[in-house]
């Protein structure tokens, strides 16, 4: 864990059900614009979402947790090609339920199913 996680923020981790790895590892890596290695530790089985200097997270085999339309909501940061990651959401899976709209001065989101089923918003300072 980063410095910057330890220290200042307050969501430092997050675990992502999914029913397929594979398919969310490319799912995520296409949307987010970064590397999905998959790694396992004993039996569990799981992609990392590339985290060098920020905050992180997994994609963990659990479709009995995946909650679909509601509970929490992670905000990926998409900035400078929201455009592009809704289109490579889409390509893989994903569904769009709320299209790109501003959020005021926060910049810009999408909200969104991933290729799993879990509802993800997709943030950028700009709508480009």
């Amino acid at each position: 864990m980063s410095d910057t996680n330890s220290k200042i923020n307050r969501a430092v981790w997050m675990d992502i059900p999914v029913a397929d790895l594979d398919r969310a590892c490319k799912f995520y890596a296409a949307v987010l614009g970064c590397e999905v290695p998959q790694d396992s530790f004993g039996d569990c089985h799981f992609g990392i979402l590339e985290h060098t200097d920020g905050n992180g997270g997994c994609l963990v085999v659990k479709p009995e947790e995946i909650s679909g339309d509601k509970g929490l909501l992670v905000y990926f940061n998409t900035d400078g090609r929201i455009r592009d990651a809704v289109a490579q959401l889409i390509e893989h899976g994903g569904t769009v339920q709320e299209d790109i709209h501003s959020i005021g001065p926060h910049g810009f989101r999408a909200v969104a199913l991933d290729s799993e089923g879990n509802r993800i918003a997709l943030h950028s300072n700009t709508d480009d």
